[in-house]
């Protein structure tokens, strides 16, 4: 049960200047902990910083358009069709709109309320009533006519609304950072996506030679085999060797249209209505400024979000303790009221009222205390969250950074064992010319040479992979200061 004290007066001449003096002085003060951004400890460094090939800023990339490091024309066009387009963009856009909306209510609450009413009320009253006005009228039936002007206004003694209004803010500024971290999600997701599918273009166009190289060499056999200088057994080793490599090519379809489907979604489009036609070329593998652990804070919108949401629970700490407080409200209300309408308007009917008007919550069982719990559990818990986000930040680069250093070593092997594969099969294929050894071998180090091939195409695509989900662990090139202002 919930008990309010209420205390309306009038104002009198030497009551009146005190009340507003008051009313100025306490306006000044809001209860509740000031914010403070939570400690964090930041290394000075990045472990698998030492020996990292930095690279140079790149003045030519759009502040944000991270993808834009690849030079690629076409992926550029696609990522700014995302970033208009993507449904799911779209939904973190209105959940973001909705709390900016709640900031332009929560600052409306400063201004005063201003309220018209009009209307018409027929009333009856028996005549053994004690109401004098209506023994003259037998029927006991009464019309009013009433017309009101009011203006309320809660003076914001004890920062209350200050408060919500700091709250609501963080909490937009939160909403702004989330729809950041989800468009820099589905642009990663995308950009992977356009890269896998152009090493598998490449991919095909390996396999494509190599089909054509596998159709000359069982020509060559069968016509060694017609001549009687081969058996038949290398007549079906090239057979299989060549319907096998058919299937691979024939399977990288299947995985090109899942690419592409994916990157038609996420566009906001059908996948029947989006085509990517095949390149020539795959894009080069950039160098990506890594920078110094503390510009990680600055750079993750995620992490700003998680910040902003600290700020808003500490704000709402202090909308909890002003409830302790009582309310302070000024009201002015006057108007017109009579039993006819032909005089209504008129200075006889007019009424007024003013006055301030104090209501404190005497007993509430609790409630108050209860909420102040609350509110303050709910700041541990974002500020919890907070460290645990700045954490898995710091592991997503140590992790990608050490990912690149290991693909960037592999690949320098992989090409080494790449170039030999190629040097024996050339020097094979020549001593089966020669009739020197059987074709079995042939097939043997072609086998090698085409598992080589693929193996330095996979890793160029891990490759490129982690340099997309480096950079977007670097927060993609977001800035903080420009990231946070809210449209109004």
């Amino acid at each position: 049960m919930t008990d309010r004290l209420t205390v309306p007066t009038h104002f009198t001449r030497w009551a009146r200047p005190i009340g507003l003096g008051l009313v100025v002085l306490l306006s000044a003060c809001a209860v509740g902990p000031d914010y403070h951004t939570p400690d964090m400890t930041t290394p000075a460094s990045f472990k698998a910083a030492e020996g990292w090939r930095q690279a140079t800023p790149s003045d030519a990339v759009a502040r944000g358009a991270w993808w834009e490091i690849y030079n690629d024309a076409q992926l550029n066009a696609l990522v700014e069709r995302l970033n208009t387009s993507n449904q799911t963009v779209a939904q973190y856009e209105a959940q973001y709109r909705q709390a900016r909306a709640l900031v332009r209510s929560s600052r409306a609450a400063f201004l005063p309320t201003l309220d018209l009413t009009t209307g018409k009320t027929r009333s009856s009253q028996g005549t053994g009533s004690s109401s004098s006005s209506l023994s003259n009228n037998s029927s006991g039936i009464r019309d009013t006519y009433n017309a009101q002007l009011g203006v309320s206004w809660e003076a914001d003694v004890w920062g209350k609304l200050r408060r919500g209004l700091e709250a609501d803010t963080a909490s937009a500024q939160a909403s702004l950072a989330d729809l950041a971290a989800m468009q820099l999600s589905l642009q990663s997701e995308l950009v992977q996506n356009y890269l896998q599918l152009r090493v598998i273009d490449e991919q095909k166009r390996l396999l494509e030679a190599t089909v054509e190289a596998y159709r000359r060499s069982l020509t060559m056999t069968q016509n060694q085999y017609r001549a009687g200088i081969s058996g038949r057994e290398a007549v079906a080793q090239a057979q299989t060797q060549l319907k096998s490599t058919e299937a691979d090519l024939i399977d990288l379809a299947w995985q090109r249209a899942q690419f592409e489907n994916a990157i038609a979604v996420l566009m906001g489009m059908a996948p029947a209505e989006f085509n990517l036609a095949a390149t020539n070329s795959v894009p080069a593998l950039p160098q990506i400024p890594v920078g110094i652990p503390s510009q990680l804070l600055e750079r993750r919108p995620d992490i700003a979000a998680a910040e902003r949401s600290v700020m808003a629970a500490n704000a709402n700490i202090g909308v909890a303790k002003a409830a302790y407080y009582p309310d302070f409200t000024l009201s002015l209300s006057g108007g017109y009221s009579s039993s006819t309408f032909a005089n209504w308007i008129s200075l006889p009917n007019r009424f007024w009222s003013v006055g301030p008007q104090l209501a404190l919550t005497l007993f509430d069982g609790g409630s108050r205390s209860a909420e102040l719990e609350r509110t303050e559990a709910v700041y541990d818990q974002t500020v919890a969250q907070y460290r645990q986000t700045v954490l898995d930040g710091f592991q997503e680069v140590e992790n990608y950074m050490v990912q690149l250093q290991v693909y960037e070593q592999e690949a320098s092997v992989r090409q080494e064992a790449l170039e030999a594969a190629r040097e024996s099969l050339r020097l094979t294929s020549n001593q089966y010319k020669a009739g020197l050894i059987a074709y079995l071998d042939v097939v043997n180090v072609q086998a090698t040479a085409l598992s080589n091939e693929r193996s330095v195409l996979n890793v160029l695509q891990s490759r490129l992979i982690a340099s997309v989900q480096l950079m977007a662990a670097l927060g993609g090139g977001w800035d903080i200061e420009q990231g946070l202002t809210l449209k109004d």
